[in-house]
């Protein structure tokens, strides 16, 4: 039976993705991981490209510049509106449109090629958006994603978050799961051939140390602006993810602010039938 997440969950979600500045986090931290996701997938004039949790358009943008049509779609349309502004000052045209991941309003085999990057995996029913992604490819078709690892910065930092945050509800799975290759394998299944799983790692340079890396994304990533205010009457716990999060960025300082954030890049062909 397809699951879905209740309304009031789905609510939620869009207003954390709405609160801080998730353009910004895009633009100024991963800002060529969209690109590398689409060059991976040979994105070319002509294909009919649907990017699910498109954000501003950090992966569907560059696929307009390679002169796909393409659909950005995302729960939380708010995001949309830096996107415009990008594709505008890109010189390029595309179509902004609210969906669920996990209920997509788009027919079966619609598109050429479906993209995701660090946006899917937030759908909290893994298999549901995983059904969805692949229902809504043609057959031959190029499904493509990139999602943050559980060993790698990001998932390390949900880790941190994880005894902070509320119980999430029944059947529902952490976000860097997406980055495991023996998960996507299962989430796909045999309904995909040509599966290649390759572990990259996207340079970050833009935090002089962990305290500035823990400062930006408090002000700005939805998940932990969201998770500050749940702690505003809760100041020594607030403080502990506080020490926590500068320790990471710490920990992950490779000298004069660089850092690598391990990501899992996902390449597949929708199966004939």
């Amino acid at each position: 039976m397809t699951q879905f997440a209740p309304s009031d969950l789905k609510g939620k979600h869009r207003a954390m993705w709405a609160s801080g500045d998730y353009p910004r986090v895009a633009a100024d931290v991963i800002p060529e991981l969209g690109r590398r996701l689409v060059e991976a997938c040979r994105i070319r004039p002509g294909q009919r490209v649907l990017d699910i949790a498109a954000g501003a358009g950090n992966a569907a943008i560059p696929a307009a510049e390679a002169g796909a049509e393409v659909v950005a779609s995302d729960l939380t349309p708010e995001l949309f509106e830096v996107g415009r502004r990008n594709a505008a000052a890109a010189g390029v045209e595309l179509t902004w449109e609210q969906a669920d991941a996990e209920d997509l309003p788009f027919d079966a085999a619609a598109f050429d090629a479906v993209l995701s990057c660090v946006g899917v995996m937030f759908a909290p029913f893994h298999q549901t958006a995983a059904d969805e992604l692949v229902r809504v490819t043609r057959a031959g078709g190029t499904i493509g994603l990139i999602n943050w690892t559980p060993e790698g910065f990001i998932g390390r930092m949900f880790a941190i978050m994880k005894p902070f945050a509320p119980t999430p509800p029944p059947g529902a799975q952490p976000p860097p799961l997406w980055g495991d290759e023996a998960h996507v394998t299962e989430l796909l299944g045999d309904r995909v051939t040509d599966l290649e799983l390759r572990r990259e790692r996207a340079v970050v340079e833009c935090f002089a140390d962990g305290a500035a890396f823990r400062d930006f994304f408090k002000t700005n990533y939805g998940p932990l602006v969201t998770m500050y205010r749940t702690l505003a009457g809760d100041p020594d716990r607030a403080a502990q993810l506080d020490r926590e999060l500068a320790d990471l960025g710490a920990a992950h300082d490779l000298g004069g602010g660089r850092m690598e954030w391990e990501y899992l890049l996902v390449t597949a062909q929708r199966a004939r039938a």
